[in-house]
């Protein structure tokens, strides 16, 4: 067996990946795994166990030799740090995965481009795989695209309200309880959602320390249990929505209001009702980081938008004993 130096990757044009591109061009495990590579490594392979880019020691791609009988795996890559071998999907939420690269980058596509959400049935029935199995790779996608430790503290003027999603009254039962949901938004910038247990200062009070940077201007309802958290931020304005108050001009000519938080509230419930219909309390904060991801993604082409959501695959593992 010989290794064969990685060259650099061509440039890729998300503007024209498309649903049609996807299904005619990438339906090839080949090809797809290719695309993977290109989307996850753009300036050349990287070794996941080690981090090595090939500057300090080759990454290569490992190949037969002419005349070999043995079989070399397609996609394995060496690297000469650590000695260890590695494909694509090596210490990502597809790693382990026996489903075919293609059928992921379709279902990447499209619960990012699924404005309102796509059922597991949907996914099910389009990519020709069971029920279970599309259940399962809906729940990664949207575990991936939850935020990390590395994800930007939201500044300026953060919008924050909450809201309650499942069903009432004697309709209730194990999946259908009303369950909070926090939505904290940077008005005209990214978002960031938490699902608590109940709406009280300590859980409000770590959703703000967790996701707002101190020196931003905080919006509001009257709710009480914003008041004691927020005396550690810069401001906190608030709006009356009992008095029917939903804008309200400031003296410095801003505008203090959380309209952005019930537009995204609005979207959410449309993907419960509309597409989900039952959501347990269990797999809601994925489902909310899902509408989160496109929310902060909400100015890109659907093609720009997978092409962002695959460097958020990396370091992440999710297996169906910890989903279910």
């Amino acid at each position: 067996m010989k290794t064969k130096p990685e060259t650099s990757k061509d440039e890729f044009d998300a503007d024209d990946l498309n649903l049609i591109t996807l299904a005619q061009e990438y339906s090839d495990d080949d090809k797809a795994r290719d695309l993977l590579e290109k989307l996850r490594w753009p300036n050349g392979a990287i070794c996941p166990h080690c981090q090595n880019d090939g500057k300090a020691k080759p990454v290569s791609k490992l190949t037969p030799k002419a005349g070999s009988k043995s079989a070399v795996r397609k996609g394995v890559y060496f690297c000469g740090a650590c000695r260890k071998q590695f494909t694509v999907t090596v210490k990502t939420v597809f790693e382990a995965s026996h489903i075919p690269i293609g059928k992921w980058l379709m279902a990447m596509f499209l619960i990012s481009a699924s404005k309102k959400g796509m059922s597991a049935h949907q996914l099910h029935r389009m990519l020709k795989v069971t029920y279970k199995t599309a259940w399962f790779m809906a729940h990664r996608i949207r575990f991936a695209m939850g935020d990390d430790d590395n994800s930007a503290m939201l500044k300026g003027v953060v919008e924050v309200d909450e809201t309650f999603v499942g069903g009432k009254g004697r309709l209730c039962s194990r999946y259908r309880r009303q369950t909070p949901v926090v939505a904290l938004i940077e008005r005209g910038g990214n978002m960031a959602t938490r699902v608590v247990s109940n709406v009280t200062q300590k859980n409000l009070g770590q959703a703000l320390h967790d996701c707002v940077s101190k020196d931003a201007i905080v919006n509001t309802d009257e709710h009480g249990a914003y008041r004691n958290p927020l005396k550690q931020w810069k401001a906190h304005h608030t709006v009356v929505h009992s008095k029917y108050e939903y804008r309200r001009k400031l003296a410095d000519g801003s505008k203090a209001g959380i309209n952005t938080c019930e537009s995204f509230f609005s979207l959410l419930k449309r993907g419960v009702y509309g597409a989900w219909h039952c959501v347990s309390r269990e797999h809601l904060q994925k489902y909310s980081d899902e509408f989160a991801f496109r929310w902060n993604n909400r100015h890109t082409t659907d093609g720009q938008r997978m092409v962002n959501f695959v460097p958020m695959i990396e370091g992440k593992r999710l297996t169906y004993r910890q989903a279910v």
